[in-house]
């Protein structure tokens, strides 16, 4: 054996591995292979049982009769989910209102809370005596929570003793506009403030993609000739692509999860008009106490916005040119 090694190292080969290391070779790449998945373990807890869990178990309490007062909760299979799409059933044309009054919501804020956004990030990213302090300014009202904004408004918005009719009426418009209590003007409420309140952080995200556009760019369309508006075209709506698929993306999910804001500030009027989805599952589960009816419109209703969401992404996803 021991000629052998000679014979090796004399034609320049490494002497073969000693059993011991070979083991601990192994033993160091399965190491390393599971490096990934232990830093990965805290999230995955934590998203198993505060993520996946309750999807499980929402998904479980839909096929069942769950009412909290009952010592027995039947299993009904899919009766929960066909009464959404039924037409004689006790909750079809409440449930559908709610999914009307959302879309009318999520269908008008949307725009406004992407458009709105862009434009004063356009404007807070040039250089300007007082820059940072408007940054906060409009900021600013999205860190209030939505208790806070809808008790808010909901005085300022009162027919007879708010503020807004108060001011309109000093500069001799009318003085009367039931903002929160009739339509159209209970939407134009809802929107406004959701605009008023959100718009400073989908600005912030817009600033954080400006600054990521490289300025070379714009010297050379300025060098070109291209216009200012051909620039923003041309040059900032291509880079801000992802961020726009993001902003988008969660400003639809948000809109469509509007709960606070009818809640508070228009309770639901006139009637149920302003009742959106959220606030109808939520009624549904404790008020009527029926949490697995609750639970197949929750379900059924982000089944909704899934498809939502995957139009969005197959419209504004991103290229690599």
């Amino acid at each position: 054996m021991a000629d052998v090694i000679e014979v090796g190292a004399a034609r320049g080969d490494a002497p073969p591995p000693a059993a011991g290391t070979a083991r601990r070779g192994a033993s160091g790449r399965r190491t390393g292979r599971l490096t990934p998945y232990l830093f990965l373990a805290p999230y995955l807890v934590l998203f198993g049982v505060f993520g996946l869990l309750p999807i499980l178990l929402g998904v479980w309490l839909s096929v069942h009769q769950w009412d909290f007062q009952l010592p027995n909760r039947p299993f009904v299979g899919l009766d929960n989910y066909q009464e959404l799409f039924s037409s004689d059933s006790a909750v079809y044309g409440d449930w559908w209102q709610s999914v009307r009054a959302t879309a009318i919501f999520t269908v008008f804020s949307v725009p406004l809370l992407v458009v709105v956004p862009l434009g004063l990030a356009l404007l807070l990213n040039r250089s300007f005596p007082g820059r940072t302090f408007f940054r906060a300014v409009y900021f600013a009202p999205y860190v209030l929570g939505v208790a806070v904004i809808g008790l808010l408004w909901r005085f300022l918005l009162d027919a007879n003793l708010g503020l807004v009719n108060r001011l309109l009426g000093a500069v001799g418009l009318p003085s009367d506009t039931p903002w929160v209590t009739d339509v159209p003007w209970a939407w134009v409420s809802l929107v406004g403030v959701t605009v008023w309140w959100t718009s400073g952080f989908n600005a912030v995200i817009y600033l954080a993609g400006l600054q990521d556009i490289p300025a070379e760019l714009y010297e050379a369309a300025k060098v070109d000739g291209a216009s200012a508006w051909e620039r923003f075209r041309h040059v900032t709506l291509p880079g801000l692509r992802p961020v726009l698929l993001f902003v988008i993306t969660t400003t639809v999910l948000a809109s469509a999860n509007v709960f606070g804001q009818s809640f508070l500030i228009t309770q639901g009027a006139p009637g149920t008009e302003t009742r959106t989805v959220v606030w109808f599952i939520v009624e549904e589960g404790l008020r009527d106490n029926d949490a697995g009816r609750a639970a197949a419109m929750s379900i059924v209703f982000a089944l909704m916005l899934a498809v939502v969401s995957i139009a969005n992404f197959r419209l504004f996803r991103y290229r690599e040119d």
